[in-house]
């Protein structure tokens, strides 16, 4: 078993719904899905520090800034030092 199994304290997957992000200028929806992701993830997982995997901000950005999707589907893992890194399911 490798050090960073060891550390996993939780691991769950969420469906997050970004249906609010259409809400704000066209310009800024991928950007703020972005944020909303983080600070969705931050209030679930009961963490602060939250890193985005590049996949998932691909994910939300590959329709442009002005299209992102209704959903996304992430695994979010939080280790026991209290970073929650969030993946693409």
């Amino acid at each position: 078993m490798s050090e960073k199994e060891a550390e996993i304290e939780v691991e769950r997957l969420y469906t997050i719904p970004l249906r609010i992000v259409l809400r704000v200028p066209r310009w800024r929806r991928a950007a703020r899905a972005i944020r909303f992701v983080r600070a969705f993830i931050s209030r679930h997982m009961k963490s602060e520090n939250v890193k985005i995997d590049p996949k998932v901000s691909e994910f939300i950005w590959s329709r442009g800034a002005k299209k992102p999707p209704r959903r996304v589907r992430v695994k979010a893992i939080k280790y026991k030092d209290g970073i929650v890194k969030v993946e693409l399911v």
